[in-house]
C-alpha cells in the first residue's frame, strides 16, 4: 500500500509525504515514493491511496475501555465485536480493555480467561489490565503469571465492592515498584461517596443531580492524595490515575511531581473536556451522564485543556462503558444510586479531540498524537509497535478530512447503544479511512474488514 500527498502527523512533527506499507507494517516514509516498491508479486499490484489535502496520523490507541463488562446486575451493550467496530470507525486501532470484577476470591486467572473468550471477535488489535479485587501471597505470585501472558498492568480500586485497603494497596505497589509493571487506579474516597449517598437518599434526594454531588471534587482529590502518599511511601511506585476530571485532583499531582514524584501518569476523557454537570439537571436526561467520576464544572474543563496543552497530562482514553438509556439507564430513574454508571465513548474520542482540541487551537497535531496515540502505547508496553508513524512499526493509520463538518447524532456511530452523550455538538474533521496493520477496515464510516481479525497485545513491562 502506498498513501501519496498525505499531510503527517507524528508525535513530533506535521510534514507533506508519503507512507509505503509492506505486509503490516510501514516500510518507508518520504516524498515521492515509488508505487513499484509496493508490489509483492506479480499478480499484485499493491495499492495507492491519494491522501492531498487529508490529514495522516496514527491509529488511536484507547487504554482506557470495558467492553461487554458485567455489573451484576446488566452488562454494557457494546461487546468486542460491536465495540471495536465503533471503535475502528472513529479512528481507534487499539484498545486496552479494563476487566470486571469476577466472584468473590478469584484468581488474577479467572478473569483473563473469561475476557479471552468475549474478545475473540474484536476487529483491532487489544489487551487487558489485569483486576486485582484482593491481595494475599498468591494474587502478588499470580502477578508475574499474567506478565508472562503479556498483561503487565493491573488496576485497583479505592470504593465499589472489592476496593482495597492501605495495606493492601502496599504491597500491590511494593510489587509494582520491584517488577516494572503499571498499577491504574480509580481514585474516588469510597467513605465520602458513601456517607453523602446515604444522607441524599434518606432526605429524599435521589435525582441525577445528587449523583454529582456525592461525588464531589474533594472525593476526587482525597484519593488522590491518599495514592500519591502510598506510591511515595513505597518508592515512587509506577501508578496510573484514570478519568482524572478535576482541577483539584490535577494539582495535587502537579504537587507531587513539583516534589520528586516522576511515576505519577494520569489519564482524562474527552467528556470531562466537554460536558459539564449542567447535564444532570433534566431529572430524566440526567440519567444518560451518570458515570463515575461525574460529570464537573466548566473551570475543571478549562484547567483540563490548559493541563493537556502544557504537557502535564499524559493521555485522552474514554472509560467507554454504554448502556441503553431506554431500558438499562431507566433503573435509576428514582433512584439515581440503581443506575449503571457509564456512557459511550471510544467511537468520540479521536473525532472529539480533532475538533475541539486541533482545530480551535487546544492543542498541536503533534500534542493530539502523542495524548491519543503514542504516550498511551508507551506507558502499557506497545511503544515499539503501536502509536505513532515511524518505520517499522504496525501500520496503523487513519486520514482525516478536517474540512468535514457535522453536528454529532447517534445516526453517525456505530456503538451499540441508543444515544450518545454528545448529541448534537458541532464537529469539523472527521475519520474516513482506517487502517489496522495495513488492512483497510473502514471507509467512509462503513466498516469493511472481518470479525476477529483482531490479535492479542503481548505488553511489555514499563521501564
Amino acid at each position: 500500500m502506498l498513501i501519496r500527498n498525505a499531510t503527517i502527523a507524528t508525535s513530533t512533527a506535521v510534514f507533506k509525504g508519503d507512507v509505503l506499507v509492506i505486509e503490516s507494517k510501514i516500510a518507508a516514509i518520504g516524498e515521492g515514493l515509488s508505487a513499484a516498491g509496493i508490489r509483492a508479486a506479480e499478480d499484485d499490484p499493491g495499492e495507492i491511496i491519494d491522501a492531498e489535502g487529508l490529514y495522516l496520523l496514527p491509529g488511536g490507541v484507547d487504554v482506557h475501555t470495558h467492553m461487554d463488562l458485567d455489573v451484576g446486575f446488566t452488562r454494557s451493550s457494546d461487546t468486542f465485536l460491536t465495540g471495536t467496530i465503533a471503535a475502528a470507525c472513529g479512528g481507534t486501532t487499539t484498545i486496552i480493555d479494563h476487566m470486571a470484577f469476577g466472584p468473590a476470591g478469584a484468581s488474577l486467572h479467572h478473569q483473563v480467561e473469561v475476557y479471552e473468550k468475549l474478545a475473540e471477535d474484536a476487529v483491532i488489535d487489544y489487551g487487558f489490565h489485569g483486576v486485582i479485587q484482593h491481595v494475599d501471597d498468591g494474587v502478588l505470585a499470580e502477578m508475574d503469571e499474567l506478565a508472562k501472558r503479556g498483561i503487565t498492568s493491573f488496576k485497583i480500586y479505592l470504593t465499589y465492592d472489592f476496593k482495597l485497603s492501605d495495606a493492601a494497596i502496599q504491597r500491590v505497589l511494593t510489587k509494582a515498584l520491584e517488577r516494572g509493571y503499571m498499577i491504574c487506579v480509580h481514585c474516588e474516597d469510597d467513605g465520602m461517596l458513601t456517607s453523602l449517598r446515604q444522607q441524599y437518599l434518606l432526605e429524599g434526594f435521589a435525582t441525577p443531580r445528587y449523583h454529582a454531588l456525592s461525588r464531589p471534587s474533594e472525593c476526587e482529590l482525597l484519593a488522590v492524595q491518599r495514592m500519591l502518599a502510598l506510591s511515595r511511601r513505597v518508592g515512587d511506585a509506577p501508578l496510573y490515575v484514570v478519568h482524572l476530571s478535576t482541577e483539584l485532583g490535577l494539582e495535587a499531582i502537579r504537587a507531587a511531581k513539583a516534589r520528586g514524584q516522576q511515576r505519577v501518569f494520569a489519564e482524562t476523557c474527552p467528556q470531562y473536556l466537554l460536558l459539564d454537570d449542567s447535564r444532570y439537571d433534566d431529572p430524566s436526561e440526567g440519567l444518560k451522564y451518570i458515570m463515575s467520576p461525574p460529570l464537573r464544572k466548566l473551570n475543571d474543563e478549562e484547567a483540563l485543556w490548559c493541563s493537556l496543552a502544557a504537557g502535564e497530562i499524559d493521555t485522552i482514553a474514554t472509560d467507554h462503558c454504554p448502556f441503553f438509556f431506554a431500558a438499562q439507564k431507566q433503573r435509576g430513574k428514582d433512584d439515581f444510586t440503581l443506575c449503571p454508571g457509564g456512557a459511550s465513548g471510544v467511537e468520540e474520542r479521536m473525532p472529539l479531540i480533532f475538533s475541539h482540541g486541533f482545530m480551535k487551537g487546544r492543542l498541536t497535531l503533534p500534542q493530539l498524537v502523542w495524548l491519543c496515540c503514542t504516550r498511551p502505547a508507551q506507558l502499557f508496553g506497545l511503544g515499539d509497535s503501536k502509536g505513532d508513524i515511524k518505520v517499522g512499526m504496525d501500520a496503523d493509520l487513519v486520514l482525516f478530512d478536517a474540512n468535514r463538518e457535522f453536528s454529532f447524532t447517534k445516526e453517525h456511530l456505530h456503538e451499540n447503544v441508543d444515544y450518545t452523550p454528545y448529541e448534537g455538538l458541532p464537529q469539523q474533521g472527521y475519520p474516513i479511512l482506517t487502517i489496522s496493520r495495513g488492512e483497510v477496515i473502514v471507509e467512509e464510516g462503513s466498516f469493511t474488514g472481518n470479525r476477529g481479525r483482531g490479535r492479542y497485545l503481548n505488553r511489555r513491562r514499563i521501564t
